[in-house]
This record gives structure tokens, C-alpha cells and sequence, in this order.
């Protein structure tokens, strides 16, 4: 795949430049990513085939704020960490 990637004990979470360049992916429930494309039309998008249809979802980077964008990351982040490390850090804010 030959692009960069952010993971929490081993796991994906996020990417950079899937599908191309200027995109990145996040690993989102399915309504999450629902409620992310209702938001921000045009800013994201399912991933194709069944990936896209479990919850990972495009990010166009350039369309994104930074509180958003903030917002994603710790989303997919929680969706992957394990429980522990997730009730660790507390709830979301």
C-alpha cells in the first residue's frame, strides 16, 4: 500500500493518501460515518466494497477543519483501542 499509517497496539486506525494523495481514511462505525457524511457532504466518503460499507470512510483533507479533524481522529482511534486504553482516557468530550 506504501503510505502512511497510524495504529494503537498494532491496529490501524487512520491513514494518509487512501485513496490518493490529499485523502486520508479513518476507521468509523457505520453510523458514524453516516452522521460525517450528512455533516460534511463532499468531505467524506465510504471507502469501496465492504470495508466502506463496515465503517471506513475517506476523509478529503484539504475540506476539513482542524476541530474536525480532531474530532475523527480520537472517533476512529476509540473504535480501535482496546477498551482498557479507551475507558482510560476517559469519556469523550
Amino acid at each position: 500500500m506504501d503510505h502512511p499509517d497510524f495504529r494503537v497496539k498494532g491496529k490501524i486506525f487512520a491513514s494518509l493518501g487512501s485513496p490518493e494523495k490529499g485523502w486520508g481514511m479513518v476507521k468509523f462505525t457505520p453510523e458514524q460515518q453516516q452522521e460525517f457524511m450528512k455533516a460534511k457532504p463532499g468531505t467524506f466518503m465510504p471507502a469501496a466494497g465492504a470495508w466502506g460499507v463496515r465503517g471506513a470512510t475517506h476523509v478529503l483533507l484539504k475540506s476539513v477543519d482542524r476541530a474536525t479533524l480532531r474530532k475523527v481522529l480520537l472517533a476512529a482511534w476509540r473504535n480501535t483501542a482496546p477498551t482498557k486504553m479507551v475507558v482510560e482516557l476517559g469519556p469523550e468530550k
